[in-house]
């Protein structure tokens, strides 16, 4: 008797909550938090080992039928989108459903407006579900369709993990290349780029792609391109070259950190020595001295005490 009459305060309850929700949303149907809700009241109340994902898919279904009226709101597409991706998951996670949770990603992005904007993580949701399913021609074939349509830096970072992790290192070239043709000014993904060669022992290759980086006429972190490059040379021992690209830096910038880490570098087994060392703190404080940079002479000397 007692069981019945909890059963039956719940289901008063869950029907309080249902006719909540319906208020909620037929006011206002681009309210998704409220769809959002919705759903996951429903998944709580799931019977375990009923047939009763039809409220769940129901609820999911009317919500993303709701789509936002203009192109122009990015931000109400973004919580519209992820309706589709608790959409995709219930279906995977809790009904196992994998070939359901991937026509809805698919549907998905066939209705996003790529042309004024995409979302890299329903791309990358896609494809890892297609990796899950054992389908890696399909996960392949999505992510190069997402970099025609999106081309966004996270979808390239995501597809390069992918055929790295597979150890297609030709497939992680050409994918090196096209992000580079996209992204020309990206330091990170030329220093990845080179620490992929390096990491075959490819250290001609690491070096042209280092040269090729820092010959680009924009970049958006240089100083990092510049030490991974000068980094890469003391580790292979190459002094010589490791001296061109400090006094080829120091033509790009005198900036006072750039002689220290040279007159430094010096004083290293790959240098030339202390004395070589002493000359180079002693031709930076010459220069800066001449332009009057009192506050850079100050940092050079106490580096130079050290």
């Amino acid at each position: 008797k007692k069981r019945g009459d909890k059963a039956g305060i719940e289901d008063i309850v869950i029907t309080s909550q249902r006719a909540q929700y319906e208020k909620r949303i037929n006011d206002d149907p681009q309210d998704y938090d409220a769809w959002f809700e919705y759903a996951k009241m429903e998944e709580e109340n799931e019977i375990e080992g009923a047939d009763n994902a039809s409220k769940v898919r129901e609820v999911y279904e009317r919500a993303i039928g709701n789509v936002p009226p203009s192109m122009e709101e990015k931000q109400l597409w973004k919580r519209y989108i992820y309706l589709w991706i608790y959409y995709a998951l219930y279906e995977e996670l809790q009904q196992h459903n994998l070939d359901r949770a991937s026509k809805i990603y698919d549907a998905c992005i066939d209705l996003i407006p790529h042309s004024k904007f995409s979302f890299s993580k329903i791309w990358i949701n896609a494809a890892k579900l297609h990796i899950r399913r054992k389908d890696l021609v399909s996960a392949r074939k999505l992510l190069g369709k997402a970099i025609g349509l999106c081309g966004k830096e996270k979808i390239f970072t995501e597809y390069i993990a992918l055929e790295l992790a597979l150890g297609e290192v030709d497939r992680c070239r050409a994918l090196y290349t096209n992000y580079l043709k996209h992204m020309p000014h990206n330091c990170r993904a030329w220093s990845k780029y080179a620490d992929l060669e390096k990491s075959v022992g490819e250290t001609e290759r690491c070096r042209a792609i280092f040269e090729l980086a820092v010959s680009q006429s924009a970049l958006d972190m240089p100083e990092m391109l510049w030490k991974n490059y000068i980094d890469f040379e003391i580790e292979e021992g190459e002094g010589d070259n490791v001296r061109a690209l400090f006094e080829r830096l120091l033509e790009k910038t005198g900036h006072v950190k750039v002689w220290i880490s040279f007159a430094q570098f010096e004083g290293t087994e790959v240098g030339k020595g202390v004395a070589t060392a002493r000359d180079t703190f002693q031709r930076a404080h010459d220069q800066m001295k001449e332009a009057g940079l009192k506050e850079e002479r100050v940092l050079l000397l106490d580096a130079w005490r050290v």
